[in-house]
C-alpha cells in the first residue's frame, strides 16, 4: 500500500468535490449546520439512500421526496453529472434501488422540461438495469408512481438491457410468479427485439411470452440446454426427484438445470434436509450461502460439505467479486448459528475492507456512537449505523501507522486496540454515548495528528462556532465519512483540507489517497 506524503508542497491545497454554499442552518439537533450546494446533497443522500427508508431525523417519504426533488432539479441544471452519478451508483457504488428511481425521476424530470442535451434517456435508463429482473422493477416502479403510460425513452432502454440480459439461465432465477413484471410482461409492453448477434434470443423471447400467458402448454426451445434439462427434472414424476439430489451426479444435473435453492424445496414436494442442500450448494453464489447459514446447520449439513461454504464464502477473490458491503460480513457474524461460521465470516469481513489505505504518521478516527446512529441500515437489515460507522473506524485504526481510536456522543473515550487484532474483536468494546457532542471530542483528543478522520451522521447538538473542527489547524485535513445524507453538514466542507464523503463502501477512501497525493480529488466516476 502506497505511503502519502501529507506535508508536501502544491502550488493550490488539493480539494474534493463535496462542496458547502456557505449558508448556515440548524442540524436536527440543533447545532450549527452547513449547506451543500445540490450537487454534493444529492450525492450523500445517494450512496447512503435505501429507498422508502425511515431513519432517525428523517420519514421515509420525506427523504425520498428529498432525493425526488434533486434529482428533478439536476437531470435539468446538469444532466451530464447526474447521468454519471446514476450509472456509477448501480455499478460501482452497488446501490440497486436509488439508481432505479433516480433513473426513472431522471427521464421524468427531463420529458417535462423538454430538455435535450446532455446523455440521452434511453442510455440512462439502460445505464442502471444490470440484473434481469431489473427491467421489471422498473416498469413497475413507473406505472405505480406515474401510471401506465410509460414513455418511449423509457421503452427503448429497457429494451436494450432485455436484449444484454435475457437468458434461459436469468429466466429460471428471476422469471417467478412473485415478481409483479415477469419477463413476458416486460417483453409485451416494451417490444423488445432479439439481438442479433443471439440467434437464439428470439425463441427465448417467444418461450418467456408463452411462459407468462400459456403456462401449461408452454415449450422451452430445445436449442437451450439449460431450459431443456429443467423441463426434463420438472417432467419427473414427484417420488423419483429425490433419487435425483441423492444421486452422485445430482448437484451437477441441478447445476446444468438452473436449479436454484429457492426452487428446489417446490420441485422436491419436501423438506430440505441435509441431502438437498448438500446438492444444492455447489452451486449456490457466495451471499445466498451467507443467508442461509442458519437453515445448513438445522438441516445437519455435514462438516465436509460446511467446510467447503466456509472455504467459499472466505475467499478474497469471491469476496471481491460478490461486490457486498462490508457489513452485510458483519451482520451475518453476529447472527451466525453456530461457531463454525464465525472465523469464516471474520476472515470474509477483512477481506471486504481491503480497500482501507494503511495511514502514515498519527491519524485521529472519531466514530459516532450517539443515538441517532443506532437507527438500522435498511428495512432489511439488522444492523445499525453505529456498528457500521465502527467498522470502519476501527479497519482505518488498524491499518494505520499510528491510530488513536476515539468513540464520542454526550462525552468521549479512547478505544483500545492492538496491531493485527480482529475488527470484530475491537467492535465489542465500543458502547453507546448519547448526544452529539463532535466539536468537544475533537478538541479534547486532537494532539498534533497528521489528519482526523470523523465517521458520523454529522446531525452535531454543539457547535457554537459552527465548524466542529475549528480546532484543527488548517493544513490538517479533516475527513468526515458521512453515514446517513442528512441536509445539513457539521462542518464547511469543499475548501482546503476538509472533505466530506459518503455511503457505506471503502470506495470513499480511494479519495483519501488522491487527496493525500497532492490531486484534487473529484466524483467517483470522474476518475
Amino acid at each position: 500500500m502506497a505511503r502519502f506524503n501529507t506535508r508536501a508542497a502544491h502550488a493550490a491545497p488539493p480539494t474534493s468535490p463535496v462542496l458547502s454554499t456557505g449558508q448556515v442552518v440548524r442540524t436536527h439537533q440543533g447545532g450549527r449546520g452547513h449547506l451543500r450546494d445540490a450537487r454534493s446533497e444529492l450525492y450523500l443522500l445517494a450512496v447512503a439512500n435505501f429507498v422508502s427508508q425511515q431513519t432517525f431525523y428523517e420519514s421515509a417519504g420525506d427523504r425520498d421526496d428529498r432525493f425526488t426533488a434533486l434529482v428533478h432539479r439536476l437531470a435539468v441544471e446538469d444532466p451530464q453529472w447526474t447521468a454519471g452519478l446514476l450509472g456509477w451508483l448501480r455499478g460501482d457504488g452497488n446501490m440497486r434501488t436509488a439508481a432505479l428511481v433516480g433513473a426513472a425521476e431522471y427521464v421524468r424530470a427531463r420529458l417535462a422540461a423538454g430538455a435535450e442535451d446532455g446523455p440521452s434517456n434511453r442510455q440512462v435508463i439502460a445505464s442502471v438495469l444490470l440484473r434481469p429482473d431489473e427491467p421489471g422493477e422498473l416498469l413497475a416502479y413507473w406505472t405505480s408512481t406515474h401510471g401506465r403510460a410509460v414513455p418511449k425513452p423509457v421503452k427503448r432502454g429497457i429494451a436494450d438491457a432485455v436484449r444484454r440480459l435475457y437468458s434461459g439461465k436469468a429466466l429460471l432465477k428471476y422469471d417467478t410468479a412473485s415478481k409483479g413484471y415477469r419477463f413476458g410482461d416486460v417483453l409485451n409492453l416494451v417490444h423488445a427485439s432479439p439481438d442479433p448477434a443471439k440467434h437464439w434470443q428470439g425463441e427465448l423471447f417467444r418461450y418467456a411470452l408463452d411462459r407468462r400467458h400459456n403456462p401449461d402448454t408452454a415449450v422451452a426451445p430445445a436449442s437451450d440446454r439449460t431450459l431443456t434439462a429443467h423441463g426434463a427434472l420438472m417432467a419427473l414424476p414427484v417420488a423419483e426427484r429425490r433419487a435425483v439430489v441423492t444421486a452422485p451426479d445430482g448437484p451437477a444435473r441441478l447445476a446444468a438445470a438452473g436449479m436454484t435453492w429457492e426452487s428446489l424445496a417446490g420441485w422436491l414436494q419436501g423438506p430440505m434436509d441435509a441431502a438437498a442442500w448438500e446438492s444444492v450448494i455447489p452451486s449456490m453464489g457466495a451471499m445466498a450461502l451467507v443467508r442461509n447459514l442458519r437453515n445448513f446447520d438445522e438441516a445437519g449439513v455435514s462438516d465436509t460439505v460446511a467446510a467447503q461454504v466456509a472455504a467459499k464464502i472466505s475467499d478474497p477473490e469471491v469476496v471481491a467479486k460478490s461486490r457486498q458491503f462490508p457489513f452485510r460480513y458483519l451482520s451475518a457474524y453476529q447472527h451466525a448459528p453456530s461457531l463454525r461460521w464465525a472465523y469464516p465470516l471474520e476472515q470474509a469481513l477483512g477481506h471486504s475492507l481491503a480497500n482501507v489505505p494503511a495511514l502514515p504518521g498519527r491519524t485521529l478516527i472519531l466514530v459516532d456512537r450517539s443515538g441517532s446512529m443506532w437507527s438500522p441500515l435498511s428495512a432489511r437489515s439488522q444492523l445499525n449505523r453505529a456498528d457500521a460507522a465502527a467498522i470502519f473506524g476501527t479497519a482505518l485504526a488498524i491499518r494505520a501507522a499510528a491510530g488513536d481510536l476515539v468513540e464520542f456522543g454526550t462525552n468521549s473515550a479512547p478505544v483500545k486496540y492492538r496491531k493485527g487484532e480482529s475488527v470484530l474483536n475491537v467492535l465489542k468494546r465500543f458502547g453507546s454515548r448519547g448526544g452529539t457532542n463532535t466539536a468537544e471530542a475533537v478538541r479534547k483528543h486532537y494532539r498534533n495528528h497528521d489528519r482526523v478522520l470523523i465517521v458520523t451522521d454529522e446531525q452535531a447538538a454543539w457547535s457554537h462556532h459552527g465548524d466542529v473542527a475549528a480546532g484543527v489547524p488548517a493544513q490538517v485535513p479533516v475527513y468526515t465519512w458521512n453515514l446517513a445524507g442528512y441536509r445539513a453538514g457539521h462542518a464547511p466542507s469543499g475548501k482546503a483540507g476538509r472533505h466530506v464523503f459518503g455511503g457505506l463502501s471503502d470506495s470513499a477512501f480511494r479519495m483519501v489517497q488522491l487527496l493525500e497525493a497532492g490531486r484534487d480529488a473529484h466524483w467517483p466516476w470522474a476518475r
